[in-house]
């Protein structure tokens, strides 16, 4: 009798010790751009993300995740998720790709006690003194991004650059995070429209200041048009280019094709990383999609992994925000990156790399990494954030 008592105690204590998991799924909503030349962003986000859900679950929670396109517009954005938080009663965000629609939507978010978890955009503001302890970003902060092009383009020995990038904030965060690292002289710089599709007048400055590097960030749709406009204007083969991946991701070089040969690329991912969580991610990726696979995709799968360590730990309640919260900043998962840890603001300390476009084996140009520009990098505004 006493020795079934005691293994009916110990029963009962390992029960106790594992989280029971939530009967009702957990409701994630994402918010991101699924129309227009940049639609493809979100589609990789949503479709990297999806690939973390194993039969329906993350972290072993069953979860619902509904999907809306926000179009690219703040306002949209904003209303979604209003919707989702008061009709649905959503606590997890995630999904939006641009940092306009970022700022509009994501303080309303936290602010209303849910967490948002960024599988790309990352304003400088948001980082620093506009931090929030229900904010994280498993991407990158915006400027760090485009500080390893800037480390790279002085490894590289250039000593004048021309930047270019669109007039909104993560344009202005490219630019200031390139000259942040880069040593040389800046020869020119321009903003351009978010919605621009002819750059000949642009063209024509670079062509003038006769830079020997130029850096430029234009994201999806915009990107390929920048550097089709570049290689026919016969650029190309006159001033190198160094950019940082939104500019150089697998749809664009897929499009662009061996004009991209030669190009310096820097990046947090590559396709071709050795470890067994890319390795994981690569071969359901070419499983499920039939398309080239992007940096998005690889940080929708990652935000998906971060929510997934979270809900496991927490056996999927919300109930605590404080135990949830603490779940996701332990970072237990295995990044498609590798090493990976979240900075005194909830961004990312990572290493960055250097990528070159050149053909492969099979005579199609690919994005092939060469070396490491940056380790356990941080982002300029930690400092400022106090939580």
């Amino acid at each position: 009798m006493n020795l079934r008592k005691t293994l009916l105690a110990a029963s009962v204590a390992v029960f106790a010790a594992v989280p029971a998991f939530a009967a009702d799924p957990v409701k994630i909503g994402m918010i991101t751009t699924l129309s227009g030349p940049a639609g493809y962003l979100g589609q990789d986000i949503r479709d990297g993300f999806m690939l973390a859900l194993e039969e329906g679950k993350l972290g072993g929670v069953p979860v619902e995740l509904m999907v809306e396109d926000d179009g690219l517009k703040p306002g949209q954005g904003k209303q979604i998720a209003e919707r989702f938080m008061g009709e649905e009663g959503i606590k997890l965000f995630t999904g939006i790709v641009f940092s306009n629609v970022a700022g509009a939507t994501v303080p309303d978010i936290v602010d209303n006690d849910a967490f948002y978890v960024s599988p790309n955009a990352a304003p400088s503001n948001m980082a620093g003194k506009e931090c929030n302890p229900n904010y994280f970003v498993v991407s990158w902060q915006n400027d760090s991004l485009h500080e390893s092009a800037g480390q790279n383009a002085t490894n590289l020995g250039y000593k004048k650059a021309f930047v270019l990038a669109p007039n909104y904030q993560a344009g202005k965060d490219a630019i200031a995070g390139f000259k942040r690292y880069f040593k040389g002289e800046i020869a020119g710089e321009i903003y351009t429209r978010l919605d621009q599709t002819d750059f000949a007048a642009e063209l024509a400055q670079v062509r003038a200041a006769k830079p020997d590097v130029v850096f430029q960030f234009h994201p999806g749709g915009l990107g390929i048009t920048f550097l089709r406009q570049y290689e026919q204007s016969g650029l190309m083969k006159e001033v190198p280019m160094v950019v940082a991946e939104p500019s150089m991701d697998g749809v664009t070089l897929a499009a662009v094709g061996d004009a991209a040969i030669g190009l310096n690329v820097t990046s947090h991912w590559n396709s071709d990383f050795d470890n067994a969580a890319n390795k994981k991610f690569m071969a359901a990726w070419n499983k499920a999609y039939n398309r080239p696979v992007t940096y998005y995709a690889s940080q929708g799968y990652d935000a998906a992994l971060a929510y997934a360590s979270a809900l496991k730990a927490t056996g999927g309640s919300l109930d605590d925000a404080d135990a949830f919260r603490e779940a996701l900043r332990k970072a237990d998962f295995e990044s498609v990156r590798g090493k990976f840890a979240f900075g005194p603001n909830q961004h990312p300390v990572q290493n960055w790399y250097a990528l070159k476009v050149e053909k492969g084996d099979d005579g199609k140009p690919m994005l092939k990494t060469v070396g490491e520009v940056l380790k356990d990098h941080g982002d300029a505004y930690a400092a400022e954030c106090r939580m």
